[in-house]
């Protein structure tokens, strides 16, 4: 389905490979209730898939290669500038394997999300899955959060609860995890769209309260 236009939040999705999670808020923006357009999808790797999901919708796609800057700060404060370029309202990350600098991340402060499959602050980093059966642990699941200086670490604003089956292997708790950060990454971009989510010092809010998870 075409990117309709006619949204009032623009949003700029930040991608590195397949953008399964770029997908699901492509097809949640291409419902006539929903209140956020993908603006722009941008990506640090010329051959990631989500491109061409992004093309396929009729959205903008660049590519601001990592590998063309002589470090950290030169890159993030070139893809600032080219992410600004789209005046976005939210900037939102789908499977972007860069370490944000702190100038990036407080440019975007409370405007900017990840999503993580894990139940933060539960397996912070890489390789949830497998660090989730090895612990013996009886759930897993996925977080959305805003993005602190923490890794991982910042105020949560939505997460979703996975079971670890008899039997499980990585893989195979990975895809279930993956269904559901493809329902709540679109959730809670809405919730922000709508101007129900927030970051009020530090912390999140929905509808004005503070977001207790346990």
């Amino acid at each position: 389905m075409r990117n309709k236009m006619n949204k009032s939040l623009s949003v700029v999705v930040l991608i590195s490979g397949n953008g399964s999670n770029l997908q699901a808020l492509i097809d949640a923006a291409g419902q006539d209730e929903y209140p956020a357009r993908i603006t722009a999808v941008i990506s640090n790797c010329g051959d990631a898939y989500g491109l061409q999901r992004a093309q396929d919708a009729g959205i903008a796609q660049r590519v601001l290669s990592h590998q063309e800057y002589d470090d950290r700060d030169a890159y993030d404060q070139a893809l600032m500038t080219l992410i600004d370029s789209f005046d976005p309202g939210l900037v939102v990350l789908a499977g972007f394997m860069r370490i944000l600098t702190a100038d990036f991340v407080e440019h975007y402060s409370g405007r900017l999300l990840n999503i993580h499959p894990s139940l933060l602050p539960k397996y912070k980093g890489l390789h949830t899955h497998q660090r989730v059966l090895d612990a013996g642990e009886i759930e897993h699941g996925a977080s959305v959060h805003f993005v602190t200086l923490e890794l991982d670490g910042g105020p949560l604003a939505l997460q979703s609860p996975v079971p670890v089956l008899a039997g499980d292997t990585a893989e195979a708790l990975a895809t279930r995890v993956l269904e559901q950060e493809h329902i709540i990454y679109p959730q809670a971009v809405k919730w922000f769209a709508e101007g129900r989510l927030k970051l009020v010092d530090g912390v999140a809010m929905l509808d004005n309260k503070a977001i207790a998870i346990p």
